[in-house]
């Protein structure tokens, strides 16, 4: 096995190559899946870690301590993409240490989102809002972006638990702090939350309340328009928002056009690796369900059912 060499002393340099691996791991994530690029993340995490242990000046260690933590960060949610809870808890720790390590809040509130994304998905709501209000602390802190996406988390968070109105609220002021956000400061982390990543994420916060009956095309409008939106580099999110947008059609009664959607986000599910979004899509045919006696959605739900 080849082990590649650290250096005797860390430079911007020694910085600039942890977050050149970084991108990349990144792109690979989020193009192909967690199942794809864990290993490869873990391998580079590997490596990175070491480097914490060289000498360096102040200003480079606090610099290389970051980049390590978004790394880790990276790692954590390739883990989680697929499953790995327990390696993926391991890497978020790492993450968070290496945010006090560096002085990074920007960081630090990332990681706090990140970990209460997946008590989200494990259905630990209680644990994923003290985790996001956490995350809240000095918001003062980090940037605009950082602030709208804390906030669309923490609405969606509300809105689980049948705070519907105090979620409204929280979108519509992430939705006026977006308008004024400069992307320009934001660190590299916060690249992928752009307007279509604001429709999908504001449109998923809402879909308890749609789900209620309270104005389900506000919800199905925002999803559609991250659909439309999306940038190539990220079709795991894209196939997302199809996979929700297609069963908020089922449930408000639009077998018809959630077929066609769903039909979009199966494609794309095949060429990525993501146990989360085949349980979303399954999640779907649950949904589908109601309407077995329609031919194409059968068909759909035939679809999703070979991708395991």
């Amino acid at each position: 096995m080849v082990e590649t060499p650290v250096p005797r002393r860390l430079g911007n340099a020694d910085v600039e190559h942890v977050r050149a691996a970084t991108r990349a791991v990144a792109s690979a994530e989020n193009l192909f899946g967690g199942g794809v690029s864990c290993e490869a993340s873990m391998a580079q995490l590997r490596w990175a870690g070491r480097l914490l242990d060289v000498p360096a000046s102040r200003p480079v260690r606090q610099d290389m301590a970051e980049a390590v933590g978004n790394m880790a960060g990276v790692a954590a949610f390739a883990a989680f993409d697929i499953a790995e809870h327990t390696v993926a808890d391991r890497c978020f720790a790492f993450a968070l240490w290496c945010a006090d390590e560096a002085g990074s809040w920007d960081l630090r509130a990332n990681t706090l989102a990140e970990m209460a994304r997946k008590a989200t998905y494990r259905g630990r709501f209680d644990e994923a809002l003290e985790l996001i209000e956490y995350a809240q602390v000095r918001s003062d802190r980090v940037t605009a972006t950082a602030r709208v996406m804390l906030a669309t988390l923490r609405a969606r968070l509300l809105a689980l638990t049948g705070r519907h109105a105090h979620a409204c609220a929280e979108i519509d002021r992430a939705d006026a702090e977006f308008v004024d956000r400069n992307a320009e400061l934001d660190p590299p982390w916060l690249c992928y939350y752009d307007a279509a990543e604001h429709q999908g994420s504001t449109g998923k916060a809402l879909i308890p309340i749609a789900r209620s009956g309270d104005d389900p095309e506000a919800a199905a409008g925002r999803l559609a328009k991250a659909v439309e939106l999306q940038a190539a580099a990220y079709p795991r999110s894209r196939a997302f928002s199809q996979a929700r947008l297609a069963s908020l059609l089922i449930e408000t009664g639009h077998p018809r056009q959630a077929v066609e959607v769903g039909h979009e986000a199966v494609l794309a599910a095949a060429a990525v690796r993501s146990t989360r979004l085949t349980t979303e899509l399954h999640g779907l045919a649950q949904a589908a369900s109601a309407y077995a006696q329609v031919g194409d959605v059968v068909d759909l739900r035939r679809e999703i059912a070979r991708l395991g």
